[in-house]
Order: structure tokens, then sequence, then C-alpha cells
């Protein structure tokens, strides 16, 4: 894993947390951070991956989320919008 953010914040134990993408390829590294970068793309599926994020002026990444967590965007999935 390449270029993740600095580990841990100040006061928080560090403790071993399963990171998932969404590949479902996973990663037991010790964080508080609620989830991590995978800028290294090293698989063969990860150019075409639909998972990847592509930032405008930053390199391409994939967001590892820890394992069981819900996609934050995952309570808009039953929101109706008006017409």
């Amino acid at each position: 894993m390449s270029r993740q953010r600095p580990a841990g914040r100040a006061g928080q134990a560090q403790v071993h947390v399963t990171f998932q993408a969404g590949c479902l390829r996973q990663w037991a590294v010790p964080s508080a951070e609620p989830d991590l970068a995978y800028t290294e793309q090293a698989f063969p599926e990860c150019p075409t991956c639909p998972h990847r994020v592509e930032p405008e002026g930053a390199a391409p990444f994939c967001t590892l989320r820890p394992l069981g967590t819900a996609h934050p965007f995952a309570a808009l999935a039953g929101l109706e919008l008006p017409e």
C-alpha cells in the first residue's frame, strides 16, 4: 500500500483493522483512520475497475473501507427525488 495517511490521530490507539476495496481484496493494517486510499494500483484490473477514483490533478486511487462498513452514500439509495 502506498501513500496512506499518517497513521493514527493524537490520543487514538491503533489496532489492526481489515480494510476492503471495491474489488473485495482485503488488507489488515494498524490504523485509526475511517478509510484509506490505495494508490499503488498494482493489480491488472485496476485501470478498468469501476471502483477506481480519478480526481482531477491527482493520482487515481481506490478507497479502502473497514470490512463490514456500509458505503458512505448507502443511505442515499432509498432517496426519492421529486421530478
